[in-house]
């Protein structure tokens, strides 16, 4: 008989980072932590560059660091040295990013390093193990909480990524107030742009004590090589794709533009049928919506995604998810992909030079350009990165040009006669000019670009309502607090004194709206003012203009019907416009006009005149500008602010639209996350700034109405963590990783909503009755066909002269449900669940002896997230259904 083999004996696991610094007990010196970060790192098989090792060792000598190195230079090996020291020493170390995509990546990093329960992530709402010791959230938390802790807030280290934020005019403030308000925290600042932080640095060391540290000369590891293109985009993505230099970005400053050229390219051969064959299986359970989702299931379906802020944000999560997995050979959007995530992209190629910033075309900043040539070539995935640059549209055709005259004269060996006979070629060729206002750029625009360094970061600090009223939660007088907040800012001195006249506005004007009160005696924490009582426990001012909608709702009239609309019109005048969903109105609105007035025999010349008036609706207008310059006379710090009236979220109840219904209705498929975004917005103040004491049943319905809307559109917004407690990490982790968000909750376990929205489903069809839109009414069911719904017109039309449409005829009277109904169901169902239900058509007669006869499937209705209605006929009731 043999012996066997000795049984091997397994090779012990390396000590984890977090037993490593266990291991050193209480207070250990600099010294003895970097020497158990860097074995943690050998042990993995890393080794630091130098740039790494020299901010590591800053950081363990308690010092500041700004680490200004390129993309791919390793900054979040430095971002773990600095919370693994502050976790050996028993301090609080906060991480934060500009977006939530961000953060969230980075906490199932540090958990995978530090362990779950050393690692929370808190989102504003709520948290996941918020008390952990390492804390993750985007730069805003941070603020917001040191604004009302200050230099009493427990924390230790705070690690800011994307630092360049701190130069953004509408979030940089996020980025500063840290830097003011938190004397006691040690700072690694980290961003490949910085440009020149001398004053940051001097600022920084003086107002803390610390030295500050400035790594800033490490090599990009993955090297990048910039390209001039001269040739037509889609005969240059199918060069780069050729050749092995995808993924390919395409970076546009248009979102139509990116939408454009993804659709041109779905004919371009971008994938093999093997890989078609993966996304396929990859996308099976993932649910496109109606509008847009269609477009997008085609293009990620040949392995091109797009990707901009229009889009819902489950389709640009999907779009980021299958880049991440090496699914997606070419992606076109706007320069919002990225941002510090982790996407795969081995070229860049940019479209233009010039930009639209809202105010003006200028050419690209040096920030913003080595910003988006940044994202080319990633560790881990290439050696190596390109970034490519087209030339300007017109320039590449007149190249086109020459190419084929000299094509044409190839044969001509002369060369003499051969570049004259091309000279006269081209020039009998009308060529191509600059399009009316271009902003002129070309090969010296971007090789100064590619040469430049970042530009100095300039201060964007601001006072707002929502940060006094943060500052009222710290103890103390306020008053204090906020003077000495604003001169520590790193504004000019008559920049400090503006925001300070802003902020004393801001706070009379909180006086004047009753939302704060003066107290008679400072109360035990010092603080002389206080939040009044009466206001809801989430009150909040989301707009500049809160204040002045708290004021006007007392100008609107409880008793009138349409209170709870007006309420909501006062609401949505306090919000930033939602520039594409006004621009569809308008336009929508002027076709309708021009129809009207052809129609009246109107001639040209005074129909052109006519559509100059022709807006977007604005309930309440008149009513609301009038006060706001009455109110503005007692605040001019409200100087910049303009008021804007507007009818989205009331245009949609009114009109009995669902979220697919409205963007169908103003064709707005291209622009589905603007408008999910504004109504999200408009949940939020509704919800936040009327007070309880104005919320009637109807606007409470209304509310209820808007929200599962939301909700069901794109559940996404949820935020899956948000509704996680500590301890459900890793079923979080398979939430975050999934292509398709968590599900909402089921449309029909709310009942009172559910009702509603179907109310509004059937009101819709009410609607089109009335304006004889049988095709319309045909394609909104899918049940009864034009003719079907032609002959139910004729039929009412011979009893009744006219239809009564309007807001009597949406009464509760009219509308009749059966949510048990007896006997089998007449449709096929998705399910067994079924409402019967009857939309009486009001009549001027009285007589109401026509309706809508529907079937709701209630099965269906949840997978879809809005009513599934089967409309049986219309006429007299169905036998048998007691309605």
């Amino acid at each position: 008989m043999t012996s066997s083999a000795p049984a091997s004996v397994p090779t012990p696991a390396a000590p984890s980072l977090t037993g490593r610094l266990d291991a050193l007990g209480r207070s250990p010196d600099g010294d003895a932590v970097y020497e158990a970060f860097t074995a943690w790192t050998d042990a993995r098989g890393i080794r630091l560059y130098p740039a790494q090792e020299e901010a590591v060792l800053e950081l363990v000598a308690g010092n500041h660091v700004i680490l200004a190195t390129p993309t791919g230079s390793g900054k979040s090996l430095v971002a773990l040295g600095a919370h693994a020291d502050a976790l050996a020493h028993g301090k609080v170390s906060y991480y934060t990013a500009p977006i939530k995509a961000l953060v969230s990546e980075k906490f199932f990093a540090l958990v995978d390093v530090f362990g779950a329960e050393n690692v929370g992530m808190v989102t504003g709402d709520s948290s996941v193990n918020a008390d952990a010791p390492i804390i993750c959230c985007t730069a805003e938390i941070l603020a917001n909480r040191a604004l009302r802790e200050g230099s009493g807030m427990e924390i230790g280290t705070v690690v800011m990524d994307e630092f360049h934020y701190y130069a953004d005019p509408a979030r940089g403030w996020a980025w500063q107030l840290p830097l003011l308000e938190l004397p006691q925290a040690r700072f690694l600042l980290m961003s490949a742009t910085l440009g020149d932080t001398t004053r940051l640095e001097e600022d920084l060391a003086e107002r803390t004590g610390r030295e500050v540290a400035v790594v800033a000369h490490a090599e990009r590891p993955i090297p990048l090589t910039f390209e001039w293109s001269e040739v037509p985009l889609q005969e240059k993505v199918e060069e780069l794709v050729s050749t092995h230099q995808a993924p390919v970005y395409i970076v546009h400053f248009s979102q139509l533009d990116a939408v454009e050229t993804a659709v041109g390219l779905a004919s371009v051969s971008v994938t093999t049928k093997e890989e078609k064959e993966a996304i396929a299986e990859r996308i099976a359970g993932f649910r496109f919506s109606a509008g847009f989702g269609k477009t997008l299931n085609r293009l990620v379906r040949a392995g091109i995604g797009v990707h901009h802020a229009g889009m819902l944000p489950k389709y640009r999560r999907l779009v980021e998810k299958l880049a991440q997995e090496g699914l997606l050979k070419v992606i076109s959007g706007t320069d919002t992909l990225g941002v510090g995530i982790n996407v795969p992209i081995r070229t860049v190629l940019i479209t233009a030079l010039s930009k639209f910033d809202g105010e003006r075309t200028r050419i690209l900043q040096s920030r913003e350009f080595h910003q988006i040539a940044g994202r080319a070539g990633r560790a881990g995935f290439d050696t190596s990165g390109t970034v490519v640059v087209q030339a300007p549209e017109h320039v590449i055709e007149n190249r086109a040009a020459e190419r084929r005259a000299a094509a044409k004269f190839a044969g001509v060996k002369d060369e003499a006669e051969r570049a004259k006979r091309m000279k006269q070629s081209v020039k009998g060729t009308k060529r191509k000019t600059p399009p009316q206002g271009f902003v002129s750029w070309g090969p010296a625009t971007f090789e100064k670009l590619v040469a430049s360094e970042p530009e100095p970061m300039v201060s964007r600090m601001r006072i707002t309502h929502s940060m006094l009223l943060n500052i009222l939660d710290r103890p103390g007088d306020p008053v204090l607090a906020v003077r000495r907040l604003l001169r520590a800012t790193h504004e000019t001195p008559a920049r400090q004194a503006q925001l300070m006249r802003r902020a004393l506005g801001i706070f009379r004007e909180l006086l004047a709206t009753g939302v704060v009160e003066v107290l008679p005696v400072p109360d035990a924490e010092g603080r002389t003012v206080d939040l009044t009582v009466d206001l809801q426990p989430d009150f909040a001012l989301n707009q500049p203009l809160s204040p002045f909608a708290l004021a006007a709702l007392d100008l609107l009239d409880p008793a009138e019907p349409d209170h709870h609309l007006d309420v909501v019109s006062v609401i949505e005048a306090t919000l930033d416009p939602p520039r594409q969903v006004l621009s569809a109105q308008v336009k929508k609105a002027k076709g309708e006009a021009v129809a009207a007035m052809k129609a009246e025999g109107m001639d040209y010349q005074d129909r052109m005149r006519a559509l100059d008036e022709v807006t977007h609706p604005q309930p309440l207008a008149e009513l609301l500008e009038q006060q706001f310059e009455l109110y503005r006379q007692d605040a001019p710090w409200l100087a910049e602010f303009e008021l804007s009236p507007k009818s989205v979220v009331r245009d949609m109840f009114e009109r009995a639209m669902g979220f697919g219904d409205y963007v169908q209705f103003y064709g707005l498929a291209r622009s589905e996350g603007v408008l999910l975004r504004y109504l999200t917005d408009a949940v939020k103040a509704l919800r936040q700034t009327v007070p309880q004491e104005d919320r009637t049943e109807d606007l409470q319905v209304l509310l209820d109405w808007l929200d599962e809307m939301v909700k069901q559109t794109d559940s996404s917004l949820l935020e899956e963590w948000e509704d996680l407690v500590a301890g459900d990490i890793d079923e979080l982790r398979r939430d975050m990783e999934s292509l398709e968000p968590t599900p909402p909750p089921r449309l029909t376990d709310n009942a009172a909503v559910f009702r509603v929205m179907i109310r509004n489903a059937m009101f819709q069809r009410v609607r089109l009755f009335g304006d004889e839109q049988d095709g319309r009414l045909a394609e909104l069911s899918g049940d009864l066909s034009a003719d079907d719904w032609a002959d139910a017109l004729d039929a009412y039309f011979d009893d009744h002269e006219d239809i009564d449409d309007g807001p009597a005829a949406r009464g509760s009277e009219f509308f009749r449900v059966a949510e048990r109904p007896e006997g089998r169901c007449p449709v096929e169902l998705a399910g067994t669940r079924w409402w019967a239900v009857r939309q009486v058509l009001k009549d001027h007669d009285g007589d109401h002896d026509h309706g809508i006869n529907a079937v709701v499937d209630l099965d269906a209705s949840d997978e879809a997230g809005h009513p599934v209605v089967h409309v049986l006929s219309v006429g007299a009731p169905v036998p048998g259904w007691d309605l």
